[in-house]
């Protein structure tokens, strides 16, 4: 079984730098994997990338060691399982509001009899290995997004369900569901307390916190705070970012 880096990071109590991919290109997503980043999400509930582009931007970062995760559109079992079929090594889900969710998320992540995900690993067995049906329940990461006021009110329940492996903060949704401004990082206060509350009770469970951020500055803060999964800026940000960056060069009253 391929080993799952991801998992072998927080052993080590280290943090994984994960990029972000919403181009739907196999290209895009090789150049991005070769450039060392510890993990690669697919966002496939924001942009415009569908499943088949998402199975060759799988196979383009499977010839690094780069670790493969998708974000699926919604707390749903068959995209869920169709992504881990694919190849994903984790699975990332939104609007994850309950105790009752985040035990759905674990199921459809785990073969029984910890859960109830279907059989047919089609290229999680070319990624994984031969072996992958024994150890796959012990390797993909589930990932439960928490964003809104309801999953805060249930904070503790989600956290206590057993099989959850991490949650994912979405500083946006969350800003927008305490009545702010939906930013990355230069969040308003009531936001920040509400980071600040889900980190230290996701490290009282055990479960890893990992978050979204728009600046290297802010997660590293966000690491130096106890979060153990930080996501910097997205390839299409990247693409904009660098072709301004040389433009205002060539523009530049001399």
């Amino acid at each position: 079984m391929r080993e799952n880096r991801l998992r072998t990071l927080w052993a080590q109590d280290q943090a994984a730098v994960n990029g972000w991919l919403a181009v739907p290109n196999g290209f895009s997503a090789e150049v991005m994997a070769h450039q060392g980043w510890d993990t690669l999400t697919i966002d496939l509930q924001h942009g415009v990338v569908d499943y088949q582009a998402m199975v060759g931007m799988l196979q383009a970062i499977s010839t690094t060691p780069t670790v493969p995760i998708v974000r699926v559109p919604w707390l749903e079992p068959g995209i869920v399982m169709k992504a881990l079929d694919a190849g994903a090594y984790g699975v990332i889900a939104p609007m994850v509001n309950t105790a009752d969710d985040a035990a759905k998320l674990v199921a459809w992540t785990h073969y029984a009899p910890q859960g109830t995900r279907s059989f047919g690993p089609v290229r999680a067995l070319l990624y994984g290995g031969a072996d992958y049906p024994a150890h796959a329940n012990q390797t993909v990461v589930a990932f439960a997004m928490i964003e809104t006021a309801q999953a805060l009110d249930n904070l503790d329940a989600i956290l206590s369900v057993e099989g959850l492996d991490a949650i994912y903060i979405g500083p946006s949704d969350l800003s927008l569901a305490l009545g702010c401004k939906p930013v990355f990082d230069d969040v308003e206060p009531k936001v920040q307390q509400a980071i600040d509350h889900i980190v230290a009770r996701a490290t009282a469970h055990g479960v890893k916190a990992g978050i979204h951020n728009g600046r290297p500055d802010v997660a590293l803060a966000r690491i130096a705070k106890g979060f153990r999964f930080v996501t910097v800026s997205s390839d299409a940000r990247i693409l904009a970012a660098g072709s301004q960056e040389l433009l205002g060069a060539m523009r530049r009253p001399a």
